[in-house]
């Protein structure tokens, strides 16, 4: 994996603490996200008229993806609204990199080295330090996070095969994003109410945080074209380092010590699988 490749897949697992923060923060979840998914679709009709259409082989693929963030979205706002960002994050993205590192020796036939396999196990564990013996245990929100981890380990091996079947990935990518106005279409006739009684301010912040997600998710598709599926969501993955200083800074939750302990764990993985 290059280092031009790294630092692309940081770059976006900081946006997507970001965002994710954006939504822990915000009052009603549920039409926040609405919002995100809209902020994708921006973006998407834009990117739609400049590149070319995906081949035929991944318009499945975009169905489907679609209909699992319809889940991966449902769910992470339970997650929210029963835990903090910084317990739930860990959970939801903490596990997927082993998840997904199997699903595509399974579907994508990619086969890592074991020095990958252990680079993409410290970074998990790494991760999963952030939520041992923490205050504030929910089981309501553990169960929403790990079925929003199955969510995304899905999503990420349908796009990781169907980026590369597309001919065209950012064809690919900009038909998803527009494929998100279904989200966004029913949040607002479910919620219409409640989305209109949020302030302009709200409102933009949330879309605002959709155009962020969408560049998040843009930058790890483009790196799938190029490194195994299993080791990008890896590094995808320390997204919750920044999201659990982002806590610890912006949204004032404790412990601090974890954080770093865990952000140096997750740091030495991300060398081993740089390696």
């Amino acid at each position: 994996m290059t280092p031009a490749i790294v630092l692309t897949v940081l770059a976006a697992a900081l946006l997507h603490a970001v965002w994710n923060a954006m939504i822990k923060g915000s009052g009603d979840k549920t039409v926040m996200l609405g919002l995100i998914a809209l902020g994708h679709v921006v973006p998407g009709v834009a990117m739609a008229f400049l590149f070319p259409a995906p081949a035929l082989e991944a318009v499945p693929y975009i169905i489907a993806s679609t209909v699992i963030h319809w889940g991966y979205y449902y769910f992470l706002s339970a997650a929210y609204k029963f835990g903090d960002l910084s317990f739930v994050y860990p959970i939801a993205r903490g596990t997927t990199p082993v998840m997904i590192a199997m699903g595509a020796t399974i579907w994508a036939d990619e086969y890592l080295s074991w020095q990958a396999w252990g680079g993409i196990l410290i970074v998990s564990l790494g991760i999963i330090t952030l939520v041992i013996k923490r205050s504030g245990f929910s089981g309501p929100a553990l169960l929403a996070a790990v079925i929003t981890s199955f969510t995304i380990a899905a999503y990420s091996i349908v796009d990781g095969i169907g980026i590369r079947l597309s001919g065209s990935p950012l064809g690919y990518i900009a038909w998803l994003f527009v494929a998100e106005f279904i989200v966004f279409a029913f949040v607002g006739l479910r919620f219409g109410t409640r989305m209109r009684a949020l302030t302009r301010r709200i409102g933009l912040i949330g879309i605002c945080g959709g155009v962020l997600s969408g560049a998040a998710y843009g930058l790890v598709l483009y790196a799938k074209m190029f490194a195994p599926l299993g080791i990008v969501s890896a590094l995808r993955e320390t997204s919750v380092v920044f999201a659990a200083l982002i806590g610890v800074i912006w949204l004032h939750e404790r412990p601090v010590f974890r954080r770093l302990f865990a952000s140096v764990i997750v740091a030495f993985g991300i060398i081993v699988i740089s390696l």
